[in-house]
């Protein structure tokens, strides 16, 4: 007894020897190794039955940086929710005899909400100042409110009792920078807006460009590419951090306001995102654990889309449907509290002046026939076919980016973008205005007040703009196209082909997703809105490849809960249609072309292959790198740690049986390691490394060893030669796997990470297996 454990408590050591005695019979069980009734108590390993008590011995947080992983690598799911559960299992038991616990319970239950509260006014109110301080610096680059600088155009000419019904847009308080300059604001006088607004465009697309290079790099782009793999268990340091939330928002303002061809809905998600990860610093049990961090991400994006188009509902089935790896039911509720208050928080603000949450809120009370499902489902098929064509289009211009020299120059590509887009953009109408005004031009039906362009209808006697009473009495049914309209027609269908252009070429630089809508720029106003908003919805399909979170989102905008069937019909044709020309969606093809480890749950793994055939090592392969339980020294295991750059080891009982015993995680070992020798002493070179509790039989002179059984998972998930490589995938998306051992009878033969089931799903797909950059 006292060669296994010493002890001066017989009774106990009779009790603790008999588990342990049955937990080495069970452990031998599950390895497979055949138990013969000759063997004696004597033969069995002691070094294995004292390392059985605890089957997952969870790390010790007292050693700084344990439980902790390296940037651009993936999370362990299963040792999160393991340590979140004994973590809860420790606060419940301790709140049953103390009351100071419990109220510690309680408020630790209750920090989930609490921190969903925080994170939906928080993103609520940047949501507010984005809309505002866009909408003022859009109409900057036009003219000024003498009244106040800081008044937009719509703003400023509230107040004015000079503005008539034609001109609405027109006050005495409003003054464009040529008549600011010069006095006059008619004939060549406009060469001088137009340099005004290019000027304007340069200087906010320059200060963003630099500001991102400068400070914040991760916050270029939409980010929901980013955000899927983050929250698919990739780490991906300083992307949701501080300092890109706050270049991101000022960033945002300015890249929107250049007038370039981006929105700010998918960067909202973004913000949201990088709103939730600062917030959960302040609460430990989401800063120390990283799975219940990405419950709160989840719930984040929901926010973001929620605060993006005015619909929480739809945001959280967003978060469900695209964007979430793991979504428990208990994140759903969360998820719609925090849309909710997010959403009360950016009505409350009413930064459109029009109590609602968009700028382009529009309502449908028109009933629909049952031959218009013909050309609804025309729009689907239309839709689905340019959003595969658009993104087949920004992923080769991506390419041609990332692996040519034009990736080198990004602030002079911003420029001349911007240059490009301000000089052609001005001279129209359709193509000057921001992008929630346009939608908001085209999605309204036309009414007998309406002064658009898009409205300009003849009466019988051929005015175009005669009295209320005659136009009321011929009805808008009964009118003719004016000159106006034909007008408003071509510069649509001009403007339409410089978006198509523009946008691809855009996507790459400030990515955004949403502003798809912007491709259906021919369609005219009043029974026409409707066929535009249908264009809408199935590009927007036909890009990102959403059904349901989709139709929510839209019925949310429009109110249209007429429009409910042939929503339904026109999404769902536009995703068959994008599918069948390709099945990866705009964040999908994003995710890919980055090289980002990320296991695609839609896409089905039909291949015959087995866990030997993606295993490494393989035939040409060296030996496996492993640990053995006992009998290596300091400075074998950390010239191991050298000479190699995995991201875990095995550990085995011994290099000839090459029995497993369990998993260590190359960080871990390294900062054990490093504090063995700081803070214990005695611990040289030659000290030996155990991965057991008890202590072998050495020599009194020998150095102190090092015991590293706290930081061994005695459970790693292992799979046979012969498992299907479809098993082997269900099993890595559903239990978020980063790494699987093959064993046969109870041997270790090889190692399955996620990035070697990537690379050979992407080598049976006959894509590049050394796109996938990381681990």
């Amino acid at each position: 007894v006292e060669s296994v454990c010493i002890s001066s408590d017989l009774p106990a050591v009779s009790h603790t020897l008999t588990a342990l005695i049955g937990n080495a019979l069970v452990h031998f069980l599950l390895s497979g190794i055949p138990l013969r009734p000759q063997w004696e108590l004597s033969t069995i390993n002691w070094h294995v039955i004292c390392s059985l008590p605890k089957l997952i011995d969870l790390l010790d947080d007292t050693v700084p940086g344990i439980g902790t992983y390296e940037d651009f690598n993936t999370i362990d799911w299963v040792r999160e929710k393991s340590k979140d559960r004994d973590r809860h299992r420790e606060i419940t038991n301790k709140s049953k005899h103390s009351t100071v616990a419990l109220l510690f319970s309680i408020s630790d239950a209750f920090s989930g909400w609490l921190l969903m509260l925080l994170i939906g006014l928080m993103s609520g109110a940047l949501a507010g100042g984005i809309d505002i301080a866009a909408h003022w610096m859009t109409d900057l680059k036009e003219g000024v409110c003498l009244n106040g600088f800081w008044f937009n155009h719509e703003h400023c000419c509230w107040a004015s009792n000079e503005t008539t019904f034609q001109e609405r847009d027109k006050c005495p308080q409003w003054k464009t920078w040529a008549e600011l300059m010069v006095g006059v604001s008619e004939g060549s006088v406009n060469v001088l807006n137009h340099f005004m607004y290019v000027s304007w465009a340069l200087l906010f697309a320059f200060l963003a460009v630099i500001l991102v290079r400068a400070f914040a790099p991760y916050a270029c782009g939409s980010g929901i590419p980013e955000i899927k793999t983050i929250l698919s268990g990739f780490i991906i340091r300083g992307y949701l951090g501080k300092w890109t939330l706050i270049i991101k928002t000022i960033t945002l303002v300015l890249a929107v306001s250049s007038g370039l061809s981006l929105g700010k809905e998918g960067p909202l998600v973004h913000v949201a995102c990088c709103c939730a990860n600062i917030l959960c610093h302040f609460f430990t049990k989401y800063r120390r654990n990283e799975a219940k961090r990405r419950e709160v991400l989840s719930a984040a994006s929901a926010v973001g889309v929620s605060v993006a188009f005015g619909a929480p509902i739809g945001g959280v089935l967003f978060s469900l449907e695209e964007v979430s790896y793991y979504f428990p039911l208990k994140t759903l509720w969360r998820s719609f509290f925090a849309a909710l208050v997010a959403a009360f928080t950016l009505r409350s603000i009413n930064p459109f002046g029009n109590s609602r949450l968009v700028l382009f809120y529009v309502e449908f009370h028109t009933p629909w026939h049952l031959l218009e499902l013909i050309p609804f489902v025309l729009l689907g098929i239309f839709g689905g076919l340019w959003g595969a064509f658009f993104i087949h289009a920004n992923i080769a211009w991506c390419r041609l980016r990332k692996n040519t020299r034009l990736g080198h120059y990004p602030v002079i590509e911003v420029l001349v973008v911007t240059l490009l887009t301000a000089l052609l953009a001005f001279p129209i109408e359709y193509t000057r205005m921001s992008s929630s005004e346009l939608i908001s031009e085209l999605f309204n039906d036309c009414g007998l007040l309406d002064s658009s362009k898009l409205c300009g209808y003849t009466s019988n006697s051929g005015s175009t703009s005669g009295s209320v009473n005659a136009t009321a009495a011929n009805g808008l049914g009964a009118r003719l196209a004016g000159p106006g309209l034909y007008t408003a027609m071509w510069q649509l269908a001009l403007a339409l082909v410089f978006k198509m252009l523009i946008t691809v070429a855009t996507f790459g630089i400030k990515v955004t997703d949403l502003d798809v809508f912007l491709k259906a720029k021919q369609n005219i106003r009043a029974q026409a809105s409707k066929h535009f908003f249908f264009f809408l919805i199935s590009t927007l399909g036909g890009v990102t490849r959403m059904t349901v979170s989709l139709v929510v989102i839209m019925f949310e905008l429009t109110g249209g809960l007429e429009y409910i069937v042939p929503l339904m019909a026109a999404t769902m044709t536009s995703k068959w249609v994008a599918d069948a020309l390709s099945r990866e969606s705009i964040y999908e093809a994003h995710i890919r072309l980055n090289g980002y480890p990320f296991l695609e749950a839609k896409e089905e793994f039909r291949h015959k292959t087995l866990a030997t055939d993606v295993m490494r090592p393989r035939q040409s392969d060296p030996p496996l790198s492993v640990l053995t339980q006992s009998g290596m020294s300091v400075e074998e295991v950390e010239r191991l740690i050298a000479d190699t750059t995995y991201s875990g080891f095995p550990v085995v009982i011994s290099q000839q049986s090459q029995r497993l015993v369990g998993f260590v995680l190359r960080r871990d070992l390294v900062i054990s390691l490093e504090n063995a020798r700081r803070h214990q002493e005695g611990v040289v070179s030659v000290s030996a490394v155990l991965f057991t509790e008890c202590d072998p039989p050495a020599s009194p002179s020998a150095p102190p060893a090092v015991k590293l059984h706290n930081i061994l998972d005695l459970s790693p998930f292992t799979v046979t030669v012969h498992t299907p490589m479809e098993i082997v995938v269900d099993i890595f998306r559903k239990l978020g796997l980063r790494q699987c051992l093959v064993i046969q009878n109870g041997r270790l033969l090889g190692i399955i990470t996620k990035k070697d089931i990537l690379k050979h799903m992407a080598q049976m797909a006959n894509r590049d297996p050394e796109s996938i950059l990381f681990n």
